[in-house]
C-alpha cells in the first residue's frame, strides 16, 4: 500500500518538491499511461488542498475527451474552441484562471468550480491531452501552485509510455 504524507505547512515550493518526490516513487515502475493518468488524478486530489475535481482530457483531433479523474460527473468531450480546458489544449499553454465566471466560453461542469488550473501534456513535441484541476475557491492557484503541479506534469511524462496514443 502507498501511503501519502503531506505537511501543508510547509512552504508551498518545499511542499511540492516532497510531493513530487512521493509521486516519482507511486508512479515507480509503471508505464502504463491510463494507470498513471489515474494515479496522478487521485493521488492530486489527496494531496493538494481545496480542490473539487483533478483529471485529465485526452486530445483526439480537434477536441478533448474525458481521462481519469476525481471528482463529480465531467463534461465527456470539450472542443478546442471552448472553455479553460480548451484554451489550453489550442494554445499549448498553461491557463490558470482565478474566476471561471469571468471567462468566456466557460463551461460549467460543476457549479461549485470558482477557480481553475489546466496544464497542457505535449509529449515529443504533440499535445496528448490537459491535466484539469478545479476548486470552490477563487483565486486558489498561485504561481508556486501552478509551478508545482508542472513538476507533477513532468514526472508523469517521465514515467509513462504514451506510444500507443501516439500512434507508434
Amino acid at each position: 500500500m502507498f501511503e501519502i504524507t503531506v505537511d501543508t505547512s510547509l512552504p508551498k515550493t518545499v511542499f511540492y518538491k516532497e510531493l513530487e518526490s512521493q509521486l516519482e516513487g507511486l508512479l515507480y515502475d509503471e508505464r502504463d499511461l491510463i494507470c498513471n493518468a489515474a494515479q496522478l488524478a487521485a493521488f492530486i486530489m489527496q494531496s493538494v488542498p481545496d480542490l473539487n475535481w483533478s483529471g485529465f482530457y485526452f486530445a483526439r483531433e480537434d477536441e478533448l475527451i474525458l481521462g481519469p479523474y476525481v471528482g463529480k460527473v465531467a463534461c465527456t468531450r470539450i472542443p478546442f474552441s471552448k472553455g479553460v480546458c480548451g484554451a489550453a489544449a489550442r494554445t499549448q499553454a498553461v491557463q490558470r484562471v482565478d474566476d471561471v465566471h469571468g471567462f468566456s466560453g466557460h463551461i460549467a461542469c460543476d457549479g461549485d468550480t470558482a477557480s481553475e488550473l489546466v496544464i497542457p501534456i505535449v509529449v515529443e513535441g504533440r499535445l496528448v491531452g490537459v491535466l484539469d484541476l478545479d476548486s470552490p475557491i477563487k483565486n486558489r492557484f498561485s504561481i508556486e501552485d501552478q509551478q508545482g503541479i508542472e513538476r507533477f506534469i513532468h514526472a508523469f511524462i517521465k514515467a509513462t509510455d504514451f506510444s500507443w496514443s501516439m500512434g507508434v
